[in-house]
């Protein structure tokens, strides 16, 4: 007979519960240049839309934190070695910070150094990572840029954006402590790619395709957004959702009261809202000015009707 899994105590439910307290809503004001590197352009979109509020357990959430920890060790590392490390901007006493596409795009460095004794005159730009035990032998195995190409692309995106020409990975497995590095080089041509890459799925008014039609994919298989993706789930009911709201220049527009709108008022959206039609799981087959009818793949159909308060409910 199978052993019963041990019942949490009272005390570690409450630590988890408090840690999902507190997490928020998983919404991102920004497209992060962590995520860039996503083979998937539609997981991009969906990410930037809000479409699927991103809900993590408490475990999971402990172990993020667990990773920022780190960092402070890792500094103190580098400058035990002699290395000048700057985790804040001096000007600014904040994190290092890079912003593109009118502020839609953007990410926080882990720090900057020089005195590095692998290169001690040029500064680098500094990424600290953790990983499992499998993870970090497939990154010793095959390096960064083959093994974990999302790291790889958020590292030449910073040095692209600061000008500065190398980074400096530092990986450690959470299993036995043992550390990773890596020296990569500035690719400008790879930088403009994801650059632009970003800008595309920022203003496209539509998803874009997915990287497989089938959603036993592996890489579809554990997605954020399959459900929405590939199994008819509704969309969350947030501005960016909605096909009167636009990205432009410093933030976010809605022709149906033609004015700006803040990221709280993105959050609650209003009883206006009307869906991109490319969230719901239908046909198009009616549309006025504040309603969208459609025929649903079970042959019935749905008004979206922003006329009622009701109105945004899929």
């Amino acid at each position: 007979m199978a052993e019963l899994p041990e019942v949490p105590t009272p005390t570690l439910t409450a630590i988890y519960a408090d840690y999902e307290a507190r997490q928020g809503d998983g919404f991102r004001d920004h497209l992060g240049a962590s995520i860039i590197g996503k083979s998937c352009a539609r997981a991009l979109w969906y990410d930037f839309r809000w479409v699927t509020p991103a809900r993590h357990s408490g475990r999971l959430l402990r172990l993020f934190e667990t990773g920022q920890l780190e960092e402070d060790r890792l500094v103190r590392n580098l400058r035990a070695t002699g290395a000048t490390v700057l985790e804040v901007d001096p000007e600014t006493g904040r994190q290092f910070r890079i912003e593109a596409h009118g502020g839609h795009f953007g990410g926080s460095l882990d720090g900057v150094a020089i005195g590095l004794l692998e290169a001690p005159k040029t500064w680098h730009v500094l990424e600290f990572k953790t990983h499992s035990a499998k993870s970090f032998a497939d990154l010793t195995a095959k390096g960064v840029v083959l093994s974990k190409p999302q790291h790889a692309a958020q590292m030449q995106i910073y040095m692209h954006l600061t000008g500065i020409t190398r980074a400096f990975y530092v990986a450690v497995c959470k299993d036995t402590d043992a550390l990773h590095i890596e020296r990569i080089e500035a690719d400008g041509a790879m930088a403009e790619r994801l650059l632009e890459k970003a800008g595309r799925v920022i203003f496209a008014q539509h998803p874009p395709a997915r990287i497989s039609e089938d959603p036993a994919w592996f890489e579809c298989r554990f997605c954020d957004h399959h459900a929405v993706c590939h199994d008819s789930g509704g969309a969350a009911v947030t501005c960016r959702a909605c096909l009167h709201s636009t990205a432009v220049e410093g933030g976010w527009h809605c022709v149906r009261h033609d004015r700006m709108l803040a990221p709280v008022e993105q959050r609650a959206a209003c009883h206006r809202h009307l869906f991109i039609p490319d969230l719901v799981p239908g046909e198009v087959i009616d549309a006025g000015e504040d309603t969208v009818t459609y025929r649903m793949a079970d042959g019935s159909t749905w008004t979206n009707d922003a006329r009622t308060p009701e109105a945004s409910a899929c």
